[in-house]
């Protein structure tokens, strides 16, 4: 009889694009797989604005992590948030999410958690300014867009009309450029002869950006092209400036000369800045690892931790090189750190080649028929830019069904203006507190 063999377990802590990548890179390989993250979908992180401004829906962007690793056979998936690493007895700390504690071991350790939205040491900002890196920003950001003009029909006079009608977006790089964009579009287009008392073409759309350029990373000839466009749509862009406060009615900023602005906006959104997640600094306390100011780790050419061959960081919470969070970057570090297990396990002895990023370019979609994308020397704006934004987010969107969803809801949004994923809940109202009851005078002693 032969002895039972236990599969080398490959623990991949993110079931974004990296972890996805690393796992199928693995699909054929005598390992265990586990994926592990605290929601039980894939995103496709890029169109999150799209779904946040009612164009597509959460199903088009989003798919059950199950479902796409259902041919799978070696890769089961686990539906909680790692805490922490033992290094030492290589055992993740995870937290379900009813609050019970589990331990997972592991052989071999790919990370792939992502970042989170940061907001610079203010985290009280985000009860009044969500950031976008999740469904649930996303649905809320629906929420409050169109909402804000629902509030704008009945407001009690004109300056409340005004403040509803005020959208401030803290952030020039694509994520801000996009939903500023898309939001004008809204107004000008989508919302045009639907309300009585209002004229939805009359709402403002601030853009806050510290630097001197939106989309800064694309270089200035596009972030000039972008910062015209924005500008045709009716987007205000304010550059140089720092936001030092923001509350339920607007925001105060400072400009690159020392003066302080107050501007009244009743929907604030954040899309400056990422961190990473409580996990990744466990992590580096664990291993020694060093940590950029953002969190992200360092690794080794090989995505490894210096002392630790076992442990692979990837995607946007590794510091390598300066290189960009970039869907395309962590699908590719994905991928090697899964085929450099796959080698490890087939016994390859002969040292991998250190990662090697190929740069597809960047792309911002800013209005109907109008991104600027980047890739090596070619510089493309307007309407070719948006023909190879298309492509590009066609052929990396996960799935038949999704890719034929996004792009029925695409031809009807651009040929007709309407959106069909305009629906949002609204937060149960507080109850109004009761009356107090009559206190009765009490009676005379005897």
């Amino acid at each position: 009889m032969q002895d039972h063999i236990t599969p080398r377990r490959v623990v991949i802590l993110g079931g974004g694009f990296a972890g996805l990548f690393a796992a199928r890179a693995l699909r054929r390989s005598p390992v265990a797989v586990t994926v592990v993250d605290r929601r039980a979908h894939h995103l496709f992180q890029p169109l999150l604005y799209q779904c946040a401004s009612g164009i597509l829906s959460e199903g088009q962007i989003a798919q059950p992590l199950r479902d796409v690793l259902r041919r799978h056979h070696n890769v089961r998936c686990v539906l909680a948030e790692a805490t922490d690493v033992d290094v030492e007895a290589r055992l993740v700390q995870l937290r379900r999410p009813d609050g019970r504690a589990m331990e997972l071991p592991y052989d071999d350790l790919i990370v792939g958690v992502g970042m989170r939205q940061s907001y610079f040491g203010h985290d009280e900002f985000a009860a009044h300014a969500p950031g976008m890196k999740t469904l649930n920003d996303a649905l809320e950001i629906r929420r409050r867009i169109y909402q804000a003009f629902e509030m704008a029909e009945t407001a009690a006079g004109a300056r409340e009309r005004r403040q509803w009608l005020t959208f401030a977006l803290v952030g020039g790089g694509p994520t801000g450029v996009e939903l500023a964009g898309q939001i004008r579009e809204i107004a000008v287009h989508t919302l045009e002869r639907e309300f009585r008392t209002i004229d939805s073409a009359d709402a403002r759309v601030l853009l806050f950006e510290g630097s001197d350029d939106v989309l800064g990373a694309f270089g200035r000839p596009l972030a000039e092209r972008a910062a015209r466009t924005l500008r045709g749509l009716g987007v205000e862009l304010h550059l140089g400036t720092r936001v030092t406060d923001i509350d339920a009615h607007g925001l105060t900023v400072r400009h690159k000369d020392g003066a302080v602005t107050r501007y009244e906006a009743r929907t604030v959104l954040w899309t400056a800045g990422v961190e990473a997640p409580p996990v990744a600094t466990a992590l580096a306390r664990a291993t020694g690892a060093t940590q950029d100011r953002a969190g992200r780790i360092a690794v080794e050419p090989d995505l490894t931790l210096p002392g630790h061959p076992e442990i692979r960081v990837t995607g946007d919470v590794m510091s390598l090189n300066k290189l960009p969070g970039l869907a395309e970057v962590a699908m590719q570090s994905g991928a090697y750190a899964g085929r450099a297990v796959r080698h490890a396990v087939e016994g390859r002895t002969r040292k991998p080649k250190p990662f090697k990023y190929v740069d597809l370019g960047s792309a911002a979609y800013i209005s109907r028929g109008r991104a600027v994308l980047k890739t090596g020397p070619l510089h493309l704006s307007g309407f070719l830019g948006w023909l190879a934004w298309l492509f590009i987010h066609v052929a990396f969107l996960t799935g038949f069904r999704s890719r034929l969803g996004a792009v029925l809801s695409w031809s009807v949004a651009f040929a007709t203006n309407a959106r069909r994923e305009r629906a949002f809940a609204v937060p149960d109202a507080p109850a109004p507190a009761e009356p107090a009851p009559e206190q009765k005078a009490p009676s005379p002693s005897a």
